[in-house]
């Protein structure tokens, strides 16, 4: 079984959230501006350089939502998720950054619209760490300690 430390960040404006649509495997899926911590790097800047590559948005990251534990059914990879979190006033203008070429735009979206999204969305993590956010669900970034 191979691993992976995935990054997520829950950007919130009112009763919107910003979700990117990307290319994945050949469909176009939804996510959180998220992806894979880079050797060498910290929690914190690999979830600033996500958000940054997927929206073109550099935005504080003060608080952490969860860490999740997944794997996934298709190919039994396991993953260890760390979502973050920050407000915005109102929704942003982005620019994706993307390196990869796998960002398709990014949406400003509902909470309920984003439940339609169903099927299209990329994990179930989405709607947990949705669900946990909005039960005020928090812990502080300076929880997590790089190694001495």
């Amino acid at each position: 079984m191979s691993h992976a430390v995935t990054l997520a960040v829950i950007v919130r404006a009112g009763e919107r959230f910003l979700m990117v649509e990307e290319w994945q495997q050949g469909s176009v899926m939804f996510n959180q501006p998220a992806g894979h911590l880079e050797p060498g790097e910290n929690l914190l800047d690999g979830a600033k350089r996500e958000l940054l590559e997927e929206t073109g948005l550099t935005l504080p990251l003060e608080q952490a939502v969860a860490v999740y534990q997944y794997t996934a059914p298709d190919n039994g990879k396991h993953f260890v998720r760390f979502t973050f979190c920050t407000e915005v006033l109102e929704p942003l203008a982005t620019n994706p950054q993307d390196p990869d070429g796998d960002i398709i735009r990014c949406h400003w979206l509902t909470l309920t619209e984003i439940e339609a999204l169903g099927e299209q969305l990329r994990s179930p993590l989405i709607l947990a760490s949705f669900r946990d956010y909005l039960a005020g669900e928090r812990f502080p970034v300076s929880a997590l300690k790089p190694a001495p």
